[in-house]
């Protein structure tokens, strides 16, 4: 087993970007691979994710606040002028890609076919040939015709998920990894201001870590996956807290 990341967001604007982050990958894995009606399942759970909340402003708003700290840095006197230079040309291009962006839905929407199929997914197992003929009929295309139209479709929130990968690049990059034990398989930290614990563990861990805390707090319990209880035994680990 290779080493193993566990993150741990500590508000709620992180949580949601680490959601849409996880199904941005989902979509890009079923562009590489047939998965059948498979393929769905991230399209329709990111389609109402965006029309449940804003993330348009929220990541613009995001976006703003990197630039300000990036042109910040610019003027200290031992800033990397040409890698601080480059982010600030990837920031401002994500902003306006996004800036561009209105009722993100809404081509889907006027898509039967999706519209048809969307509410059966919600219901077990009533994705069968016999709920849903239209689909069935779909997957009868070869891969080829299905991958562009499926490329089609999440195009309309690319420019979104594109701008979520950067920040949380950005915020994974603010710290780099720090060696630590957990003695008795607990760790407890402090920060300022933080947003993210990332907790990394070397090649076949003997346990996994639960992490639970706030912007300024937070505790780190390791478990026992075959006992599934807390782990007794000390732990050494990597800890990176990104604010």
């Amino acid at each position: 087993m290779n080493e193993l990341i566990y993150e741990q967001p500590l508000n709620e604007k992180i949580r949601s970007f680490l959601r849409l982050e996880y199904l941005a990958e989902q979509l890009e894995f079923n562009l590489k691979h047939d998965h059948q009606h498979a393929c769905f399942y991230p399209l329709f759970s990111l389609w109402e994710l965006c029309e449940r909340c804003d993330y348009r402003n929220d990541v613009i708003k995001e976006l703003d606040r990197h630039l300000n700290q990036l042109q910040k840095w610019q003027t200290l006197p031992d800033a990397d002028n040409t890698n601080i230079s480059t982010l600030i040309e990837q920031v401002t291009e994500k902003r306006h890609d996004i800036s561009q962006l209105f009722r993100l839905c809404e081509p889907l929407k006027h898509d039967r076919f999706l519209i048809a199929i969307r509410q059966r997914f919600s219901m077990p197992g009533a994705s069968c040939n016999f709920d849903l003929p239209q689909l069935h009929f779909w997957l009868s295309k070869p891969w080829k015709e299905r991958k562009q139209q499926y490329q089609a479709w999440i195009a309309h929130f690319l420019p979104l998920l594109d701008g979520v990968k950067l920040l949380l690049e950005l915020t994974r990059n603010s710290t780099e990894f720090e060696p630590h034990t957990a003695e008795s398989g607990f760790y407890q930290g402090n920060g300022d201001n933080l947003s993210l614990v990332r907790v990394r563990l070397g090649a076949n861990p003997s346990s996994y870590p639960t992490i639970s805390g706030n912007r300024n707090r937070f505790a780190i319990h390791f478990m026992d996956f075959r006992l599934q209880k807390h782990f007794d035994g000390n732990v050494s680990f990597e800890l990176a807290t990104c604010r």
